[in-house]
């Protein structure tokens, strides 16, 4: 592709063969330092095209990425470092991690001076400690555990190849088109982003954080950028607006369950894709689309390499729309979970429908397949759920939060709807022992990334059960709606200063119901999508035009009033 831009960052442009020459220096430099087949390489740099380059680095150097998304609170980054054991911390000098794993800084200047003089030519097994097969790893991927430990799933490369021509025959991108690097490097989606454009001729387009909001951030970003291709979970989509964006180019939901009123919204002038697939398998199994408003939303059929069964408790495969657990197999599934073979023996089992050897994933999700063969997403059977986009085992959530030395027991449940989704916790104390709910948020948050970390938490005297014994989770749920529900309908005074009128809107963006001018609309249990609601109650409501930047950066609500200059 020689000049033509690779990758497109803040307006700076990586032409492919700098792109390429960078990564084979960069690589011949990983070799020299142990990197080489199923070695990991922890990867923790910013969105830039550094970030590509050193990923494209690992891979040619036949290691296996690990991506640290360096936002991430630092006792879980830790656990990842310590459970995978990689060979190689790959770093920015902005990034700062714990552990004593060696590293390379690679954009320190004395170590790119010695990069300037590797060789820019192709790597090869030659070059490389070992020959680099398609049943090794191609990079190791951290998904919430119901255990309340993360798991690391070990992808190999056999199933890139199917991918790649599952991206060429749906979304088809070409050279000259612009793909949205939306992902944290931390998901396997962003796997896909960054093939899609740099296996095409295509140029990836990586954004600060901060662009990438959904919302007005997102919907400037997209349409500055001039991009094509985007993949984006069902929330970013729902509160996002599509005009003028994406305008004959191709959007992808995937992430969560796809809509009808989405597709709605975002379908027409574009091509519309429905993706799905868990992290245990190479980034997706099926895709459907173009989809259309007129129908009900499928998730497609598996592409190339891959397959589903739809099958009862027994295995058995079930027909005529009955509704099974989904299994998926093919060349796409994980090896299993990294140093965990009792975990991986519970999830990936014989196919006892495929050939001699085969294995099938227990995906844990519920579906049916159409007389036409298409398949439809029927939520989950256990008590995962998918928020904002992310997965989520909430026994994860449960486990972080009675890590604290005064909680008894804790259930986690989810409320809301597709934008306003959160999580509600609810504790109760060890005898003798006297605990607020902020305090223990708080605690979750040292070791929850954000988008896990419960918006409430409720002390209780007991929790309720039901018949059985067990935590009556729906009785939980329903009495998260109701807080909700008061927050959203308290209202303020007439004549209220606008330090008290900021905190009754942010009590009902949230959905909590005490606000004050010293709290931190984060610390309340706001994130991304919710500050994104906020600003724009704030521009319809009060005509104010507020920096996404400032609610991220101002400590308390009253400092944000303040600042905001609304005179009282």
């Amino acid at each position: 592709m020689g000049n033509a831009p690779a990758v497109v960052h803040q307006g700076v442009a990586t032409g492919y063969a700098q792109l390429d020459a960078d990564a084979n220096r960069l690589a011949r430099r990983f070799i020299a330092a142990g990197v080489g087949p199923d070695r990991p390489v922890a990867v923790a740099v910013p969105r830039s095209a550094r970030m590509i380059t050193t990923l494209l680095a690992v891979l040619k150097a036949g290691g296996a990425y690990l991506p640290l998304d360096h936002t991430y609170p630092a006792p879980r980054l830790a656990h990842m470092l310590a459970d995978a054991r990689p060979v190689l911390l790959a770093r920015s000098l902005a990034v700062a991690l714990p552990g004593d794993v060696p590293e390379i800084v690679v954009d320190d200047p004395d170590f790119l001076a010695a990069c300037a003089a590797e060789s820019a030519a192709d790597v090869t097994d030659v070059d490389r400690i070992s020959p680099l097969r398609p049943d090794h790893l191609m990079y190791v991927i951290y998904t919430s555990g119901s255990t309340g430990v993360p798991k690391g799933v070990a992808v190999p490369h056999q199933g890139a190849a199917d991918l790649v021509a599952a991206q060429a025959a749906t979304i088809a991108p070409r050279p000259g088109d612009r793909v949205l690097q939306w992902a944290s490097i931390s998901f396997d989606a962003a796997f896909w982003e960054w093939s899609t454009a740099l296996l095409s001729g295509a140029t990836l387009v990586t954004a600060p954080a901060e662009d990438l909001l959904p919302g007005p951030p997102l919907r400037d970003t997209l349409r500055r950028e001039r991009i094509t291709h985007a993949v984006l979970p069902p929330v970013a989509l729902d509160v996002t607006d599509p005009t003028g964006v994406l305008i004959g180019g191709t959007v992808m939901s995937t992430g969560d369950r796809c809509t009808t009123a989405l597709v709605a919204k975002w379908a027409p002038g574009r091509r519309m894709f429905n993706g799905y697939g868990p992290t245990e398998t190479t980034v997706g199994t099926t895709i459907s689309g173009p989809v259309n408003p007129t129908e009900d939303v499928d998730i497609g059929r598996p592409w190339r390499g891959n397959g589903v069964h739809v099958l009862d408790e027994r295995l058995n495969p079930l027909l005529n729309s009955e509704i099974g657990e989904l299994y998926l197999t093919g060349n796409g599934l994980a090896r299993g979970y990294l140093g965990r073979p009792g975990l991986t023996a519970t999830r990936f089992v014989a196919d006892p429908h495929g050939a001699p050897g085969a294995r099938m994933y227990r995906s844990g999700d519920r579906g049916h397949r159409a007389p036409d063969g298409r398949l439809y997403f029927a939520g989950r059977v256990d008590d995962q759920v998918k928020l904002r986009g992310f997965r989520v085992e909430l026994g994860e959530v449960e486990a972080g939060l009675v890590t604290h030395h005064a909680v008894d027991l804790a259930v986690a449940v989810v409320h809301g709807g597709l934008a306003d989704a959160r999580i509600a916790a609810y504790v109760t104390a060890m005898p003798g022992r006297r605990i607020v709910g902020a305090e223990i948020r708080n605690h979750a948050a040292r070791t929850l990334p954000e988008h896990m970390v419960p918006a409430t938490v409720v002390v209780l005297d007991a929790l309720p059960t039901t018949p059985n014994g067990k935590a009556d989770r729906a009785a939980l749920r329903e009495r998260a709606e109701r807080s909700a529900a008061r927050a959203r309908g308290a209202g303020v005074r007439d004549g209220a200063p606008f330090a008290e009128v900021l905190c009754a809107v942010v009590a009902e963006v949230i959905g909590v119901p005490d606000v004050t001018p010293d709290d931190n609309f984060f610390d309340l249990g706001g994130h991304s999508v919710l500050a994104t609601a906020l600003a724009g109650r704030l521009a319809a409501d009060f005509g104010l035009n507020v920096p996404m930047r400032a609610l991220f950066t101002t400590p308390t609500l009253g400092d944000l009033a303040a600042d905001l200059d609304v005179p009282d």
